[in-house]
């Protein structure tokens, strides 16, 4: 039986080994669990997922800009949100940051447009 040293795994370092490592999960990633490939493709994919991390680490987004994206989708107007946090003056004042979040507000607006309280109690 072959080992993983055999499989011959090893740290992603390089954007060549990150390469690499993409390169051979791709070929093996429909592999069995609880086969030999099934488990490199398990920890090449764990080892991958550090990398890029490390190396291309997502942000989380703007807060002002989660609360307009999430009233696009859901097809609220400013109205609509003064219904949630207050007047429309307010609503205008965050939504043009003049005026910073409460944390009433992030919590009515986190249980409404279902934005993760993170996203909506970072500065901006």
């Amino acid at each position: 039986m072959q080992t993983l040293f055999e499989m011959k795994i090893r740290a992603i370092k390089t954007e060549q080994d990150y390469n690499e490592a993409l390169a051979r999960l791709e070929k093996i990633f429909h592999a069995e669990a609880d086969t030999l490939e099934g488990d490199e493709a398990e920890v090449l994919s764990i080892l991958i997922e550090k990398y890029e991390d490390e190396h291309y680490p997502i942000h989380l987004p703007d807060p002002i800009e989660a609360i307009k994206f999430r009233m696009e989708q859901m097809g609220m107007k400013q109205k609509d949100l003064a219904e949630l946090i207050g007047l429309k003056s307010r609503v205008s004042e965050i939504l043009n940051r003049k005026r910073k979040l409460t944390l009433d507000m992030i919590r009515k607006l986190s249980t409404s447009l279902h934005i993760p309280t993170e996203v909506l109690v970072q500065d901006y």
